[in-house]
């Protein structure tokens, strides 16, 4: 009786991002991303978007003070394991998460420099680029920039791998103790590069065709930042991170009739089909093309 009984401590989350009313990015994505991780997820409304797998709408801002006041309210409380940052659509409320993140001292924070929609729409205010560099990249444990986010930032062209290293350094001098630049944007096979000052690491995967991406880049930030608080070193939460992700594109979900969501639990689906007499997990990963690869190679 005693082992069923037994408690352990769930790691709690925090997501401090704008609200997805469809529930495919943003806050909504990276609670279902920590739930899927074991966590129990917490948020900090940033601002609120009205917004679909079509287009959105409009969005309203939050105020720096209830920012900050959300903020105060989690960690006198209950405190977070792994913080993940998602849009900071104006730069009030880029000084207002900063002043916080310090007051705190949140170490592992991911921060996912979130600009632009899936379909384009602009989500925040680009002359707040200065103060995102300034106040809130130096507080990065992980910065996860896409390719058109890591151009805005550091003002360089990226078409090659060899792009890729030299923005990832650029913005390692910036503040941020480990980049990780996505390629999902190039031509190909997805190639992203992580870089942790030392060395160069490169993931892998096979690109799967489908429109049902929208959330990729929240869900991917907020699985490192679960995978960082569940004790996983830094390249194998990112490698997992990957792993899931790829896996829950290939399993997305076709609701809404444009960029649909992500399916953040096709992993316990795959344990039902697993205990109702179906496949082995490899069967499985093998039939989504889910596994990924990874390596590392020195640093220039």
């Amino acid at each position: 009786k005693g082992r069923f009984m037994k408690e352990t401590k769930q790691k709690t989350l925090l997501s401090i991002a704008g609200s997805d009313c469809s529930g495919g990015a943003g806050i909504q994505a990276d609670l279902k991303t920590f739930a899927a991780h074991g966590g129990f997820g917490m948020s900090v409304i940033v601002s609120v978007v009205a917004e679909n797998t079509s287009r959105v709408i409009s969005r309203m801002d939050v105020s720096p003070k209830v920012i900050q006041d959300q903020m105060t309210a989690v960690f006198e409380d209950m405190g977070a394991d792994g913080v993940k940052i998602g849009l900071l659509p104006t730069a009030d409320a880029m000084h207002a998460v900063a002043e916080k993140l310090r007051e705190y001292r949140v170490e592992q924070a991911v921060v996912d420099p979130v600009m632009l929609a899936k379909g384009g729409y602009l989500l925040w205010e680009p002359q707040a680029l200065e103060t995102l560099k300034q106040e809130v990249i130096p507080l990065a444990f992980v910065l996860t920039p896409n390719i058109p986010e890591a151009e805005a930032l550091t003002g360089q062209k990226i078409k090659t791998v060899e792009d890729m290293r030299r923005a990832a350094r650029l913005l390692h001098e910036m503040g941020a103790k480990n980049v990780l630049v996505k390629g999902g944007h190039k031509a190909g096979d997805p190639l992203d590069l992580l870089y942790d000052g030392r060395e160069d690491h490169l993931f892998s995967a096979r690109r799967i065709q489908s429109s049902n991406t929208h959330g990729t880049g929240c869900t991917l930030s907020s699985a490192i930042a679960a995978n960082l608080a569940n004790g996983l070193p830094l390249t194998q939460a990112v490698k997992d991170a990957k792993d899931y992700v790829t896996g829950a594109i290939a399993h997305a979900l076709s609701i809404g009739k444009g960029h649909g969501p992500l399916n953040h639990f096709y992993l316990n689906q795959k344990s039902e089909q697993l205990k109702s007499g179906g496949r082995s997990y490899e069967d499985l990963e093998d039939a989504d093309g889910s596994g990924q690869k990874g390596h590392s190679n020195a640093g220039a």
